[in-house]
């Protein structure tokens, strides 16, 4: 037999002495399954405290999720309880450090030039080596080069385009 909650719509809706019923039915349930989770200790009121924060938070949206047919009330308090209480436990475990307490050597990045790709002679048309180099090495914009080389912009894209199809194809074949 599965045991339910007879305000349901009052809880969800906010209802104080619905809200009141369900803590005072559900509380040691939900202890309980923080105890078995985290151990013996002071943080087990604070961990069953965010659990009833978790279930009213964003208008109920949680406990709004609850469905009666795929289980009873006090199983899903248990796992809802119980993921709460994991998740307080790995909180515990990460390293906590503030970004002021952090030396500004930690955040410092050594800079690391891209490998420059030699492109075998004759593989690629002048043109297609003329765009790559515009784009890639001079760091230019396709209407740039589109207006260097009174071309249109889609040309630019086009050429790009064939010239990476060609370059893929070569060095896939080689890896």
């Amino acid at each position: 037999m599965r045991e339910e909650f007879e305000d349901f719509a009052g809880l969800t809706s906010g209802d104080k002495p619905a809200w009141d019923s369900f803590v005072a039915r559900f509380a040691g349930l939900i202890l309980a399954a923080v105890r078995r989770v985290v151990g013996p200790g002071a943080e087990i009121d604070d961990i069953a405290q965010d659990v009833f924060v978790r279930l009213c938070k964003d208008d109920y949206r949680l406990l709004r999720q609850y469905d009666p047919a795929r289980a009873g009330i006090t199983t899903w308090l248990t796992i809802v309880a119980r993921s709460t209480a994991q998740d307080a436990l790995r909180r515990r475990r990460a390293p906590t450090q503030t970004l002021d307490d952090t030396p500004e050597t930690a955040f410092a990045v050594e800079p690391q030039l891209p490998e420059k790709v030699k492109i075998p002679p004759g593989l690629l048309s002048p043109r297609q080596q003329l765009v790559l180099t515009m784009l890639y090495d001079r760091e230019m914009e396709v209407a740039e080069i589109a207006a260097l080389l009174a071309v249109d912009a889609q040309t630019v894209r086009s050429t790009h385009h064939k010239a990476l199809t060609k370059l893929r194809a070569h060095f896939g074949e080689n890896t």
